[in-house]
């Protein structure tokens, strides 16, 4: 083991240990800095499940569009209800109901944008204005002491529903690195 070697960043960042096989609980001293790393690490999640059922949906190859409605799509068209907290021309920002903090909303945009990575050069404003959106409602629901804002992309993010949304968190200190 070299200097400057660290085995807990190492398997945090090893995809095979990290992301794919896991065991129940590993401890492992880190000899360049002598702390204790302590990781849990548990069977696959079920948002990682959901991420990976949702990336075998049909999609249409030229527009990268889900075949069938999202529930963000069922929620726009008013066959869902949600607990909607703004709404505009160009997005709708609700309540999430698997609420992960005190404080947690969606910013979604109305145009059925995929993920992030499928978004045109033509959609930097409206990317912009959720983004602006997001930070005007965390201050109407008072984290002042900040917030996270997270963008799942893909599989690999753990993206469960293919329409582009902001998740906006607070009310509670988040560790780092997320995940």
């Amino acid at each position: 083991v070299g200097i400057g070697f660290n085995p807990c960043r190492a398997m945090a960042q090893h995809p095979t240990i990290w992301g794919k096989t896991r065991t129940i609980f590993t401890v492992l001293r880190c000899i360049n800095t002598r702390a204790v790393c302590a990781k849990f690490f548990t069977t696959e999640s079920e948002e990682v499940r959901m991420a990976r059922r949702a990336a075998g949906a049909t999609v249409d190859s030229g527009t990268g569009v889900r075949s069938t409605p999202t529930i963000f799509s069922r929620i726009l068209s008013r066959e869902i209800p949600a607990k909607i907290i703004h709404e505009d021309d160009k997005c709708i920002a609700f309540h999430d109901v698997n609420p992960v903090s005190a404080v947690h909303f969606l910013v979604i945009p109305r145009k059925p944008i995929p993920m992030l990575s499928k978004a045109l050069d033509e959609d930097t404003e409206l990317l912009g204005h959720l983004l602006q959106v997001a930070r005007k409602l965390a201050e109407k629901q008072e984290l002042k002491d900040g917030y996270r804002i997270v963008i799942n992309n893909g599989q690999d993010g753990s993206q469960s529903v293919y329409h582009l949304h902001l998740h906006v968190m607070g009310g509670r200190q988040f560790g780092w690195p997320p995940g």
